[in-house]
């Protein structure tokens, strides 16, 4: 096991990362109250349920099941969880326990922080998505129809507790999509680790264990130190969005679930990258190298078929639009993103035609 710290003075908490944690008791005991309750859904609850209520034993603990899928991150979701929060007479001595990937994590995470104005939580993240980018930071949320991740608060859990175990059940398609916010550290973050990537890229698709493992801990130990520096995203944070004013714009497009968020991002990613080129001077060579990478690990480079216009429309409701204008993160190498820049309308609408040719 290896375990790293997220350093926020009184609210840090530490990473775990291994195989077969998710059952280790010793690893919940220290952050334990009166009771707990477990908010999964209905493909995670089956495989490990039973692994963490047994780690919770003998505290009294409530199962909560939900749809699994983006559509769960709504009010109608998040208002069932609190129905049976309060039908099970659970108080502010509640432990919540988030375990599943993005969307039961954020959707949990939420719960958590308004819950009688804030329960702690411990975020079991079992998608690779979850692993190295969701379950930590401490940023929840539900969507709405006219974005996603719009209602949400920041609240830290207690400890992550990633078993990479649990990477051995998930999708192939889910697991690339995890791959896309590995490459987006990379990419943003980290021009060394981007090369071994791009050394790696076969073994990661193969779920290799010893690559997926350095993966997900250099993933997060970029992101710790991120969060660290910037908890609420005043500053250096957003570099950490590199790809995803364009991803979310292409998943409200599309409708909530038809894309996975990482395989938005993955598209999001390219057309940053062409963005970069005209409205930052990232040679044409990086832009390549982004493009093949993202191909590699078997995501797409394309959005779907929406006009641009539309993306454009979308992307002005995004959270990181300011005084009106859509701000982007940008690259001006290989692992070295810029802080959010404004482009014009006729950029952006070349990056997006571009990454579709």
């Amino acid at each position: 096991m290896q375990s790293l710290r997220v350093a926020l003075g009184e609210r840090s908490y530490a990473i775990h990362i291994g195989s077969g944690l998710m059952g280790h008791a010793a690893l919940y005991a220290p952050h334990l109250a009166a009771s707990a309750a477990i908010v999964t859904d209905e493909i995670v609850g089956p495989l490990y349920l039973e692994k963490v209520r047994r780690a919770l034993s003998p505290l009294r603990a409530t199962e909560i099941i939900v749809a699994a899928g983006e559509e769960s991150k709504s009010w109608q979701t998040l208002n069932e969880v609190f129905d049976r929060l309060l039908a099970a007479r659970h108080g502010r001595d509640t432990l919540l326990v988030a375990l599943g990937g993005g969307v039961v994590g954020d959707l949990a995470g939420f719960a958590a922080a308004v819950y009688q104005r804030g329960i702690p939580f411990i975020q079991v993240p079992t998608t690779l998505l979850a692993q190295v980018d969701s379950s930590v930071g401490g940023k929840t949320a539900i969507n709405h129809p006219r974005g996603k991740n719009m209602v949400g608060a920041f609240h830290q859990p207690r400890a992550v507790i990633a078993d990479m175990a649990a990477l051995d059940t998930l999708p192939e398609r889910e697991l690339r999509a995890g791959l896309a916010e590995v490459i987006k550290h990379g990419l943003a973050l980290d021009g060394v680790f981007t090369s071994w990537l791009e050394a790696n890229m076969e073994k990661l698709v193969s779920r290799d264990h010893a690559a997926l493992a350095y993966a997900v801990q250099r993933s997060c130990e970029l992101k710790a130190a991120i969060v660290a520096a910037d908890e609420r995203e005043s500053g250096e944070r957003a570099l950490l969005n590199f790809g995803h004013t364009f991803g979310h714009a292409i998943e409200a497009a599309a409708g909530y679930g038809a894309w996975l968020h990482g395989e938005a991002v993955a598209a999001g990613m390219v057309m940053a990258a062409e963005l970069s080129r005209t409205a930052n001077g990232l040679p044409q060579a990086d832009v390549e190298r982004v493009r093949a990478l993202v191909r590699r690990a078997g995501l797409p480079v394309k959005g779907p078929a929406v006009e641009p216009q539309r993306l454009i429309e979308l992307m002005a409701t995004d959270k990181k639009a300011a005084q009106g204008s859509v701000r982007f993160v940008l690259l001006k190498s290989i692992g070295k993103a810029v802080l959010p820049t404004s482009a014009d309308a006729a950029q952006v609408r070349q990056a997006i035609v571009a990454a579709a040719q």
